[in-house]
């Protein structure tokens, strides 16, 4: 039996940039009643609060709730309201060596859109991440613009040989996330361990990008049980499952 369910949010709890829907805002409020969860995603804290935040029920258990915006770098956690605990700030100089770095990329991979919704890189403090169509592109936009990840991997290619001391994944529907080397979801949760003192081997995590080079494949090379879901709808079908077993064992196999 797991005690803490750790969730990545766009493509897993939401479509991307979307808020959850009513029926996911109350699987989750449920769940909250049983054990404890988390969100972890490559997000900043402002779109959690867009997508999450602001459609749980309000008589949801928020207590036992914890936040963990880009990639975990960051980390909230609710005492009567909500404040950050930790971040992994990048320094000047590495924050300068990344934008530089991901400019030339992205000209060489010729992924400068003529079109774009919003910022197509974005500075997280924690993470700099870049998104194909912009942080802002409609749902519909994202799902075409690089279903078959060759855009992606190209430019992630090029940003591995120009940016070797720093982890370059993919994430999202057309984005792909930095940080400093070591800095992943992986050990956001072996923070998350260290805050809520319940061990790696208790969580359960699930998400969307645990294929090789996704943001999320971390928690599977850690050895932490994950189960990948393809959309949203696969997730609501794990949380019932969580929830009518009272948090016991997921029918659903896990990766690992």
């Amino acid at each position: 039996m797991k005690k803490l369910i750790v969730f990545d949010l766009d493509g897993t709890l939401a479509e991307s940039k979307q808020a959850i829907d009513e029926e996911m805002a109350h699987l989750i409020a449920d769940l909250l009643d049983i054990l404890s969860v988390a969100v972890i995603s490559g997000g900043d804290w402002s779109q959690f609060e867009k997508q999450v935040l602001d459609h749980l029920p309000a008589n949801a258990r928020t207590s036992n709730l914890s936040i963990l915006p880009t990639s975990g770098t960051k980390f909230y956690r609710f005492t009567g309201q909500w404040a950050q605990v930790y971040a992994e700030d990048f320094s000047e100089s590495e924050r300068s060596t990344v934008l530089q770095s991901l400019d030339e990329a992205v000209s060489e991979a010729g992924l400068l859109e003529t079109r774009i919704w919003g910022d197509q890189i974005e500075d997280r403090g924690t993470q700099i991440t870049f998104s194909g169509l912009g942080q802002k592109a409609p749902p519909a936009e994202k799902a075409k613009w690089d279903y078959d990840h060759v855009k992606r991997n190209t430019l992630k290619a090029l940003l591995d040989k120009k940016l070797n001391n720093f982890a370059v994944r993919i994430g999202g529907s057309t984005s792909i996330d930095i940080t400093r080397p070591g800095v992943d979801k992986a050990l956001g949760m072996r923070r998350l361990a260290e805050q809520t003192g319940i061990e790696t081997g208790d969580m359960l995590f699930i998400g969307d990008a645990l294929y090789p080079g996704g943001n999320d494949a971390p928690m599977r090379d850690a050895g932490i049980s994950s189960i990948w879901v393809n959309d949203v709808a696969q997730t609501k079908l794990v949380i019932e499952t969580l929830v009518k077993s009272n948090g016991g064992q997921v029918s659903l196999a896990t990766t690992n």
